[in-house]
This record gives C-alpha cells, structure tokens and sequence, in this order.
C-alpha cells in the first residue's frame, strides 16, 4: 500500500488469535498494538491530540510541543512532530528505561528528566510551568478529551468490527491516561452491550480497587499523589495518580471487574507470549495478558476474551523484564556450537 506520510500507517492493528497458552474451550485473541508505526497504542493519543489541536487553532504552525510521558507518548508524539514539524520537548522522570529517552532524542525530541521522588506528578508539573514560561503548546494527555475520542473512533471501531457476528465476552486493559479505556468503552457499550469491561492493576498502586479519590487542580490535572499507589515496575500503566480521564470511564460504571495483576506474573507470561506464541510484548503487555487468563480461570467453556498489548518488548531492554536473558552463549549454546551431528536439544 502506499501512504502520503508515516501518519497514514497510524491504527488498524491486528487481532491474533492464542493458540497454545489458551485454556482449553477458550477463544483468546490480543489486540497487538505493537504494529502501530512506533509500536505502541500511544501513536494513536498522539495524533489524535495533535491534529485536535491545528483544527481548533490551539497549537500554531511551528509552536513547541510539550508533554509528560513515561515514554511510549512521547515517542508518539515524536513522530507526530517530526512529520508535521513542530518542535518537541518532553519531560520524564528519571526511573523510566533509558531506551524510551534514546528513541525521543534520536526522533529529535529534548527530554527533560525530573526526578523519581517526584514521580508522575513531577514530570506532570515540569511540563505545564514550561509550557505556561515558553508559551508552548501542552498536550494535556491525561486530561484532553481529544485522547480518548481517537480511540472510540478507531480502536473501538476496530474492535467491533473484527467480532462482527461473533460475540465477544470481555474486553481486557490496563490503563494509563485512560484514553483507550475511555474510547473504547464508549462503542462496547453502545454496539456490544453484552461485552463486560475487565480494567487490570498492580497490587501496589490499586487506585480504582481501592474506591478512594483523586484529589484534583482546577484544570482536571493530579493536585498530590493517590493515596493507595506505591512505586511498581509496569511502565506506562497507573501512574501515581488516577487521570481525569479514566475517571470518567469509572464516574459512568462502565468497568465490570477489576483484577489485580503482579507485576512478577505479568513478566513471566510476557515471556510465555514470547517464547510460546511468538508474539513480543513489553510488562504492560504481558500484565495485560495475566488479566486476561486470570479472567479465562472461571469463564465457561467457549467464552471469548480479548486482551490489549499497548506496546512492543523492545522498549523493556534496560528493565527486569530483561534481568535474565543473557547476551552471551550458555552452556547449552556452548554444547550445540560444539556438538556432533544428531544432537537433540533439550525440551
């Protein structure tokens, strides 16, 4: 096919079937948004947001771009920008995997680190006082309506459209700005009433589990961290606070269950998508997929579940998810490069 720009390759990612980590009786399919541009959901939110924002005027020709992000935004955005040139600064806090400020800066972004005391409220407040000092054009992801409307005009779309005449029992996610929790919901409870809403968190930052609010500036925005978050390693979900926008999925009832998954469990069955289905998915991912099979447990026999995969394994090399693949030869690798003719490998 050919496209007038990158842009037009935004969206449209594949449903998969599992075949071989699926219960039996149990249809299990992933939505891989890794096949997105720069491999993940997030290219979605960040051409959403933009081109929101030239068709209302709020962002001029050639105006700076700012944004907090854990990563996956940002390198979105990076994209976004850099096709319809407007110049980017990004803010980070220090604890999220180097490879994700690598890519920004190689996109040619600036990324600007905040400390990891601070959390996501800090890289949060570093965007808006230099968007509010350098009069630059602040993409509010975690606030901005434009994030979530992408999603119910694509990824929801995408989803009815690939279960048309099939019935789908749960939709599973986790959630970071709550954009495609929020989008997506919209259309499954319009076309798939049936389909119930299965919203996945880590134990240490169970926000939505724990009932408690998310104390709020005037602008929407986290005025102090959530009470019930603590640090966890599944970058890009929960941040330190609940964002405006996952409220309003929470504020309208649309979630039906929501599963606390561990971020141990969570790496290991992104492994298992890995080494068992072939497919390459990051902690989020394989968090995502460890709702998915904790809700296939009790679900009855041809029960259909789809699980979301935000983004591609490749941006968790500096992470734990990592900790244990080595990048020279064991002694397995040593004994096949050494090994006669009729050697079998170990199951």
């Amino acid at each position: 096919m050919k496209y007038d720009s990158i842009l037009g390759t935004v969206g449209d990612t594949p449903v998969i079937r599992i075949n071989r980590l699926a219960p039996e009786g149990v249809n299990l399919f992933v939505k891989c948004e890794y096949f997105n541009p720069l491999s993940s959901v997030k290219d979605r939110l960040a051409l959403g947001v933009i081109e929101a924002a030239e068709k209302s005027g709020d962002l001029k020709p050639g105006q700076t771009v700012v944004e907090a992000t854990s990563g996956n935004t940002g390198i979105g955005l990076a994209m976004v920008c850099a096709a319809k040139g407007y110049p980017l600064v990004v803010t980070m806090a220090e604890s999220f995997s180097v490879e994700r400020r690598k890519l920004m800066r190689f996109l040619g972004a600036k990324v600007i680190l905040t400390p990891a005391a601070q959390k996501g409220t800090g890289m949060v407040e570093k965007a808006k006082e230099l968007a509010d000092k350098n009069g630059w054009f602040l993409t509010r992801q975690f606030e901005n309506e434009a994030n979530p409307d992408m999603h119910e005009r694509t990824t929801g779309r995408e989803i009815v459209d690939a279960f048309k005449g099939e019935k789908l029992d749960y939709w599973v996610t986790g959630f970071g700005t709550g954009g495609t929790l929020t989008g997506v919901s919209r259309v499954l409870k319009k076309e798939s009433p049936d389909t119930k809403i299965v919203v996945c968190e880590p134990p240490d930052a169970a926000m939505l589990a724990s009932g408690a609010p998310q104390e709020r500036n005037a602008d929407g925005s986290p005025k102090t961290s959530h009470p019930a978050w603590t640090p966890h390693p599944i970058q890009g979900w929960s941040p330190d606070f609940i964002p405006r926008i996952t409220s309003e999925a929470v504020e309208a009832g649309v979630i039906d269950q929501i599963v606390k998954t561990p971020p141990a469990e969570g790496m290991k069955w992104s492994q298992a998508l890995a080494q068992r289905e072939g497919i390459f998915t990051g902690i989020s991912g394989g968090s995502t997929f460890c709702g998915a099979m904790e809700v296939a447990k009790s679900a009855p026999k041809g029960t259909t579940i789809l699980a979301m995969l935000p983004d591609t394994g490749e941006r968790y090399l500096s992470t734990p998810l990592f900790a244990d693949v080595a990048a020279d030869m064991d002694a397995e690798e040593v004994e096949i490069s050494r090994s006669t003719p009729g050697y079998q490998l170990s199951d």
